[in-house]
């Protein structure tokens, strides 16, 4: 009872299935719970791009390059926009670039953008919480060594607000989002004001990134530079994944809720780009640039500029949301599928997908804890699944489209997601989707060959593999389906004989309920015991006589103190005496009230479950016997006691 309340303490009283609509979310808290990973990739895009542009020295020529490298990243950014508008009116469904590749490219495709997303919504978690406590050290610099506890604690309340369900999750988020927005824009238009005054200053007491080798400016620098601020990108496809969780009209509301998140990340990336370039922020280990920014337009140490860092961080911490949002309703698609475990698919008892955000947060924390909480260390892992993935989404949306483009003014055919219908503006869509294509295409060139040896090497290694892993759990889902089939002629029903064993390490109340179990079988049944100890087996033999005195008892020896493996060896010679016979195993199970209570007692019943398993025409059948404290009273136990202290301790057995 304690851990029932302490659990609905923590995650709220369970839901029942027909609150599943009402889960729904408005378009101001669906920004707050899938834009959080993008907004805050602002935080960061541009501190990466000069962390590359800084290998070849901390010129103001070089950081200038920033300016036109983020204009470029803006472009690609409204390109992307509009191909994802499309795809959430084509697939209201949701699903994202999973959906879409399995609808027009193939079972393949879809699970290399289902392998792409899944990685990069697990890194999302690790940078997005890294880059958050980072922001939190630059303004108490004596944090530093603690980043790691910091970032897995994080993770942790992460977790369980998350299981709290997404509409109370997407609430309390929605508060640092906001808070983040609104203390941007005020420090971009004071920032702004004091440039266009002449009153911003230069950023002070920064000392420059050193780098142990420098490289000249060549085309391949700039382009590392490029695809590092390409990581403002990030999280843009999460409306498209989560549609389902925005009230009705849900493609509208989401296409709304798309359109602002990247007229605000456009704003935020670009002016913070620009502000860098003006105060001559340098990248730095120590502080970040959000911080430089904040300090220099507002002074140091003033309370504005500790609500930046505040606001910052939470957004960054925040930003995880979008993928416990997501991570868990991608995992749930490909578990229906048959391509992952199929518990990915169940429900918790707020309605969310607790499995997956379990697994979520365990990976993510490994992954923190490797990296040592270090932004810069994981950055190069992050979007070379994203652009992966927007680019099958695109292709599939190209495919789709060509098809549309097929048919007559007002046919209307079935496809495997959603139904295709004549549009007039097919070729307009058509354009749109293939120009993203191709856009993000390059993109993951670039970021993939300039990333490679900085780390990316090991996503373009670990996207195969979850391909190769997913097929292998599909192979074993339709082998078991097949197994299990009763497709073709109706198998023929045969009356087998049955044995009945009873196992039991000692005797006592629960040994006689096995008993009478047994007896209302009407199947030839003996009890057996497992002689661990020789004492103790002849002293049961004894008691069976006296206080059962019926049915056979069978002493397995057991010199070597196993105990599954005589029970099957047994077993087998059974089936070898009765040809074609059912072997019935009853096993007493003792159930105590608490779980260290329960903790206490061996629990062997789970080990002969597991060794019978394995055997064909054996049924394992598990009678628990509930021990409460306030069963019998103080004179019953005690003369229990007096009267057979060695039974007291040693009812392992029935366990």
């Amino acid at each position: 009872m304690q851990s029932i309340k302490l659990g609905q303490l923590l995650l709220g009283k369970p839901l029942e299935t027909k609150e599943l609509p009402h889960q729904a979310v408005s378009n101001p808290v669906g920004l707050a719970v899938f834009a959080s990973d993008a907004l805050s990739s602002t935080a960061y895009a541009t501190q990466e791009m000069l962390i590359i542009l800084s290998l070849a020295g901390g010129s103001a020529f070089l950081f200038g390059l920033s300016i036109p490298i983020s204009l470029a990243i803006a472009a690609l950014l409204i390109v992307v926009t509009l191909s994802y508008r499309q795809t959430i009116h084509a697939y209201p469904n949701g699903g994202g670039a999973y959906i879409v590749a399995r609808d027009n490219l193939g079972e393949l495709p879809a699970q290399i953008a289902g392998a792409a997303l899944l990685t990069d919504y697990i890194l999302t978690v690790a940078v997005s919480i890294s880059s958050g406590v980072q922001q939190i050290t630059s303004g108490f610099q004596e944090l530093t060594p603690y980043r790691v506890q910091m970032a897995v604690a994080v993770i942790a309340l992460m977790t369980i607000i998350n299981l709290r369900g997404v509409k109370e999750s997407g609430r309390v988020f929605a508060v640092p989002t906001y808070f983040f927005l609104g203390i941007m824009f005020l420090t971009l238009g004071v920032g702004f004001v004091r440039y266009l005054t002449g009153n911003l200053g230069l950023v002070e007491g920064v000392e420059a990134l050193r780098h142990e080798v420098m490289e000249p400016l060549t085309l391949f620098l700039i382009l590392r530079a490029f695809s590092s601020g390409c990581t403002a990108l990030t999280g843009i496809e999460a409306i498209s994944n989560g549609i389902t969780a925005f009230k009705q009209p849900r493609s509208r509301n989401a296409a709304v809720t798309l359109m602002w998140m990247s007229g605000i990340l456009i704003t935020l990336f670009l002016g913070i780009t620009f502000l860098a370039h003006q105060i001559a922020a340098q990248p730095n280990e120590v502080e970040t640039i959000i911080s430089q920014i904040g300090r220099t337009v507002f002074g140091d140490g003033s309370l504005l500029y500790y609500l930046v860092l505040a606001g910052t961080a939470l957004i960054l911490l925040m930003a995880a949301n979008t993928s416990y949002a997501d991570f868990p309703r991608l995992a749930a698609l490909h578990a229906g599928d048959g391509f992952l475990p199929r518990q990915l698919t169940y429900r918790g008892g707020r309605l969310v997908f607790a499995w997956g955000i379990i697994m979520l947060s365990a990976v993510a924390s490994v992954l923190v804890i490797v990296a040592g909480a270090n932004t810069t260390a994981l950055i190069p892992l992050y979007a070379v699944g994203v652009f992966l993935s927007f680019t099958i989404s695109q292709a599939g949306m190209v495919v789709r489209l060509r098809k549309v483009g097929r048919l007559k003014p007002g046919e209307k055919i079935a496809g495997l997601e959603t139904d295709l219908e004549y549009d007039p503006h097919w070729r307009k869509h058509l354009i749109i989707s293939a120009v993203g294509a191709v856009c993000t295409f390059v993109v993951l060139l670039i970021f993939a060959v300039t990333k490679f040896t900085s780390g990316a090497w090991f996503i373009v290694v670990l996207i195969p593999a979850l391909v190769f892993v997913f097929f292998r759990i599909h192979h074993h889902y339709k082998e078991v389906a097949h197994t299990l089939s009763l497709q073709g002629a109706r198998p023929a029903l045969v009356k087998r004989p049955v044995r009945t064993l009873i196992l039991i390490d000692d005797v006592h109340k629960e040994t006689v309920r096995m008993v009478d179990f047994a007896k209302s079988l009407d199947h030839p049944w003996q009890a057996v015991h497992v002689g661990v100890n020789p004492e103790k087996a002849e002293l049961v033999r004894q008691k069976w006589e006296q206080r059962i005195g019926e049915g056979e008892l069978v002493i397995l020896p057991s010199p070597y103190r196993l105990l599954a493996e005589p029970i099957k060896e047994y077993v087998e010679k059974i089936q070898r005496e009765v040809p074609g016979c059912f072997v019935h195993v009853i096993m007493g199970h003792l159930v105590m009230d608490t779980y260290w209570e329960q903790a206490l007692h061996q629990n062997t019943a789970f080990v002969f479950n597991l060794a019978l398993s394995r055997l064909d025409r054996v049924i394992v059948t598990n009678v628990p016997y509930q021990i409460h404290r306030k069963d019998g009273s103080d004179a019953e136990r005690e003369a229990l006691q007096a009267e057979e202290p060695a039974d007291v301790w040693r009812t392992n057995a029935a366990e």
